[in-house]
Parts: structure tokens; C-alpha cells; sequence
């Protein structure tokens, strides 16, 4: 008699869940504060291994036979504990200052600058002295009075991402809310926006979604929502009353774009209510690579499906003597000419902040 093989088990859609790691540091002083208590019994509940940790900034015994392997585990790793440098890096244009709540991105965008910027140290770190972070945020508001301070919560990480687990970035725009005089930014690639559309924002908050092709987010974008998610979350956001705005980036050229593009605004028209377009905003971001991204990003996805040949680019020089490949000016300015014509065909009253 043979033996019946067992029923394959139900395909998991992981883009529906969020984040949980697979191995969690805390430094023991994370364990002193509300939100690294929470955070720890939630880790034991969920029988999560962890280990404890002198520094947030020194993880150095990741498992793992290979670089490559490491690099892997490591974005699947949360460090817990705390943000000791108070002082806020400057965010322009997008805001003046960056509000540091979390660093590193759980996510897989073979693209993306934080493949350099944060070098070594791929794992993801969250903070839990938020009293401490907000405030030094209203040092700074104080200190420019009477003009608004803004503040972007997405520069070194996707707090959308994380904030099943933290609930930081609430905290974050509660506070925001209550002051005249500052402003929050943060944008997602992410999702999970429920636990966020009952705060109280007083419109203090833009929360900007991070949107591309189908192609684009199928081949680069890998351990994000998917394309239906992200817009049915905008759409969600908008409901709530939050100004809302779209980053189309990296605007990438492969086979299909204009469909991909065009499919992408059309889709936004659909799903997105009468009374927010008038205070729509969008950035349009070239795809564009360093010498340094580029020998990163092949050995960490090498059999990404990413363009980066530099025969095929424009050299264009940076604010601060580095420069980056982007697209040739033909390329660049069909692509600029094609998305900013479909932007206003749909949303005539919004505001395209820039095309770089």
C-alpha cells in the first residue's frame, strides 16, 4: 500500500502580514522604559529568540556561513533600545529635520540607498525613549518660532512597517498634532496604516505612499505591499483626513512603462475620494545608482533583474562632490513628460513638488 502524501498546506500571502522578526537584541537599558518592556513581553509571547546587547550599534555575532547569508538574517533581525544622539540631521527639501524613531528597513528594494548608507549594519533598530526624541523635536520647534518646523519620520527606515510593534509613529503624530507650529512627514511602502487612522492628527501629518508599476514592485520591490495594498491604504489614509501624497519612485524605463505608469495614476483616480485632491502632492524620483550601490546591490541580489549599466547612463554630479548615474536627458524627459501629463490629467489640482 503506498503512502498518501499529505495535503499541501495553504499558500501564505505574506504581503498581507506584518513584520516579525526572527531574532530580536534588546540592550538591557531598552527593558527601563514602557515600550521595551511591552516590546520584550510581546517577544516572549510570541516565542521569538532573543538575545540582550551593550550596544544597538554593535551587533556583531548574526548567525550566518556568508556574507550574503548574514546580510539576510540581519533584515530579519530587530535591535531594541536607545537613541542616545539627540541631535536631529537636517532633511531638506523634504522637511528641516529628520526625527530619528527607527533605523533600518525590513524590507527587500534592491534599489534602495539605504544598501550603503547604512553599510554593515543592515538589521533594524527601534528606539523606545520617544519622550526623549520628542523632546529634542520641540527644542527645535522652539527655536524656530514663529516659522514651522517640519518633520520627516522615514529617512533611515519604514516606520509603517514597524509600528505593529512599536506604535511609535501614533505617539509621533498625537504629538505633532497638538503643536501649531510643527509639521510630520513620513513615507511607506507598507500597509498597515489601521491603528493610525483614529489618531489625532489635527492635519499636521502628510503621510506620503511610496507607488510604482507592477513591474517595478514585482522584481525590485520584494517584502512590501503589493500594488492593490498600497492604494487601498491611501485611500484609507485620505478618509481619515490626512493630507496625503505620492512618491513615484524610482521611476524606472523597462518594457510596458507607459502602460505601467498610466495604469498606476488611473488606479489612483479610482480609488482615491473627491475632497483630498485638492491639496495632492507628488515627487518623482529617476532611477539612479553609485559606483558603490551598484557593487553592493549585485553582490546582496545577484540575480536582480535591475538595469545599472553605466554605458547606458548620464554622470550627474552631487550637492556634496559625489555624483550618481541617472537616465540620459531623452530618457529623463520622456519619462518626466509622460507621468507629469497623466498626474495632471487625473489630479489637475495637484502639486508635483519635483521631478529629479
Amino acid at each position: 500500500m503506498t503512502q498518501q502524501s499529505l495535503p499541501r498546506p495553504p499558500r501564505v500571502d505574506r504581503s498581507t502580514l506584518s513584520f516579525v522578526p526572527e531574532l530580536v537584541y534588546f540592550e538591557p537599558a531598552a527593558l527601563d522604559y514602557p515600550k521595551g518592556k511591552r516590546i520584550f513581553e510581546w517577544v516572549q509571547k510570541e516565542g521569538i529568540p532573543y538575545r540582550m546587547t551593550t550596544s544597538h550599534n554593535r551587533i556583531t555575532n548574526l548567525p550566518g556561513n556568508s556574507e550574503l547569508e548574514q546580510y539576510k538574517i540581519a533584515k530579519r533581525t530587530l535591535v531594541v533600545g536607545l537613541r542616545k544622539t539627540l541631535k536631529f540631521d537636517t532633511s531638506k527639501p523634504s522637511a528641516e529635520y529628520a526625527i530619528p524613531i527607527a533605523t533600518g528597513c525590513m524590507a527587500h528594494c534592491h534599489y534602495c540607498y539605504l544598501q550603503t548608507t547604512l553599510g554593515a549594519k543592515p538589521y533594524i533598530r527601534v528606539y523606545v525613549n520617544i519622550d526623549d526624541i520628542l523632546e529634542a523635536a520641540q527644542g527645535y520647534i522652539n527655536e524656530r518660532a514663529p516659522e514651522i518646523t517640519r518633520f520627516e519620520a522615514a529617512c533611515t527606515s519604514d516606520p509603517v512597517g514597524l509600528e505593529p510593534i512599536t506604535g511609535s509613529l501614533r505617539e509621533l503624530i498625537e504629538y505633532m498634532g497638538q503643536q501649531p507650529l510643527a509639521r510630520l512627514r513620513f513615507v511607506t511602502k507598507f500597509h498597515h496604516v489601521d491603528s493610525l487612522l483614529d489618531a489625532k492628527h489635527n492635519g499636521h501629518t502628510r503621510i506620503r505612499f511610496s507607488v510604482n508599476s507592477k513591474h517595478v514592485i514585482k522584481h525590485f520591490e520584494p517584502s512590501t505591499s503589493r500594488f492593490e495594498q498600497r492604494i487601498e491604504a491611501a485611500a484609507k489614509a485620505a478618509k481619515a483626513g490626512y493630507p496625503i501624497g505620492f512618491i513615484i519612485a524610482p521611476i524606472i524605463w523597462h518594457d510596458g512603462w507607459e502602460e505601467g505608469y498610466g495604469e498606476l495614476l488611473a488606479a489612483l483616480d479610482d480609488a482615491l475620494p473627491q475632497d483630498v485632491r485638492g491639496d495632492l502632492t507628488f515627487e518623482l524620483i529617476q532611477h539612479r545608482f553609485t559606483k558603490t550601490a551598484k557593487g553592493v546591490i549585485e553582490k546582496r541580489y545577484p540575480k536582480t533583474k535591475l538595469e545599472m549599466d553605466i554605458e547606458k547612463r548620464k554622470y550627474k554630479w552631487g550637492r556634496w562632490g559625489q555624483g550618481k548615474y541617472v537616465y540620459p536627458d531623452e530618457q529623463a524627459d520622456a519619462l518626466r513628460l509622460f507621468i507629469s501629463e497623466r498626474v495632471f490629467e487625473h489630479f489637475p489640482d495637484s502639486k508635483i513638488e519635483y521631478f529629479t
